[in-house]
């Protein structure tokens, strides 16, 4: 559920919403939503994980609305979202069909098709550029005409066609180190269109994970590895491109000759590796491997990686750790449930509190009664 204003003052919520542009407008600055998209290409991609909807354009304009907060933009790209027609679902993407851009794994030096960095922050100093300041729309051509003659073969390699490389782990599963994948025809559920329950299955656990504001499930992640949970897990593999989207003829469904591809989207994935001491005969253990899975929009690799971790968390339940909880875990890291409840606590609770404040002024005065009494007793 949401929480939202829904009455007061006419003539004062006007005012508070001239207000409200007047704060956005009085430095006469004009963000467009171009340079938004263009420049803010993080922000984007959190925005439209969290609000369930890939379209760029859009999350640029809900950022500014929202003058750039996160949770109220993804309020209102939610809130559009659910005025959307369904008219069709995909066919089921396979993510090994990836057009890689990144790819690093953690638990592997030397894996096929080798280690890609990308793009990340991670190796960089994390130091104020105040060359940004003065950078303009000429010095960022040309950096970019410097950028493209010195790189032009990587940069053909990168946008090839055919750079779709093999999973890390499809070799480990080759030599029984990790179970095999399970072979799952049913339609998964959609959050969106019914209600959670508890239990809860793994698909509306993955789906509201991946929905989930990045920061509480980045820190319930946190807490696991910190102790709170029961894993310390490795990163198996963590790749970063784009997935090709592909629609069944509406009369021909079934025959792959008559899909249709319609685009394709930018995704983060991590499969986490999570050691396991397992039962075996006559009381033996042997040390294994399960898997935990992230995948979000856009590049959010702490959040993917986050994702994977409560995954399998979930996947095994345990009351001594609150983030082996499915129902608090699940409850509370959903950025506009949790943002629009604290928010409503700002809504008129008169009523509620005049009560409140009658009770302790009564038990106040009536402990005051029982003071002056004993005292003249005494």
């Amino acid at each position: 559920m949401g929480y939202v204003a829904v009455k007061g003052g006419t003539q004062a919520i006007e005012e508070s919403i001239k207000r409200l542009k007047y704060e956005r407008l009085h430095k006469e600055q004009v963000l467009e939503t171009g340079q938004i998209e263009g420049g803010m290409r993080g922000l984007i991609d959190q925005v439209m994980s969290e609000s369930s909807l890939y379209d760029e354009k859009l999350a640029a304009l809900a950022i500014k609305q929202a003058e750039g907060n996160p949770e109220e933009a993804v309020f209102l790209l939610r809130a559009y979202r659910s005025t959307l027609p369904r008219k069709y679902c995909s066919k089921i993407i396979e993510t090994g069909d990836m057009k890689v851009e990144r790819r690093i794994s953690a638990s592997f030096k030397d894996i096929p098709g080798g280690q890609i960095l990308g793009a990340t922050t991670d190796y960089t100093h994390r130091l104020l550029d105040f060359n940004l300041m003065k950078e303009t729309e000429e010095t960022v051509r040309e950096w970019l005409s410097a950028y493209a003659l010195e790189n032009s073969p990587n940069i053909e390699q990168q946008h090839a066609p055919d750079l779709v490389l093999p999973k890390v782990l499809d070799y480990l599963r080759k030599e029984g180190l990790i179970p095999p994948l399970e072979n799952n025809d049913s339609e998964p559920d959609d959050v969106t269109r019914e209600s959670l329950e508890f239990p809860s299955s793994r698909s509306q656990r993955l789906q509201i994970l991946t929905r989930g504001e990045t920061g509480a499930v980045t820190s319930l992640a946190y807490a696991v590895i910190r102790g709170y949970g029961a894993l310390h897990p490795t990163v198996g593999e963590l790749r970063v491109g784009s997935l090709p989207i592909n629609i069944e003829h509406p009369n021909e469904a079934g025959s792959d000759e008559d899909e249709y591809y319609i685009g394709e989207i930018k995704a983060t994935e991590a499969e986490m590796l999570m050691p396991f001491m397992a039962e075996k005969e006559k009381g033996k253990k042997e040390l294994e491997f399960e898997i935990g899975y992230g995948l979000c929009f856009g590049q959010n690799e702490t959040k993917a990686i986050a994702m994977g971790i409560l995954d399998n968390c979930l996947e095994h339940p345990d009351n001594s750790f609150p983030s082996h909880n499915e129902e608090f875990v699940l409850l509370h890291i959903d950025s506009v449930e949790s943002t629009g409840f604290i928010s409503h606590l700002k809504m008129p609770h008169y009523v509620t509190f005049q009560s409140k404040l009658d009770s302790v002024r009564k038990t106040k005065a009536v402990n005051a009664e029982e003071r002056e009494e004993v005292q003249a007793y005494e």
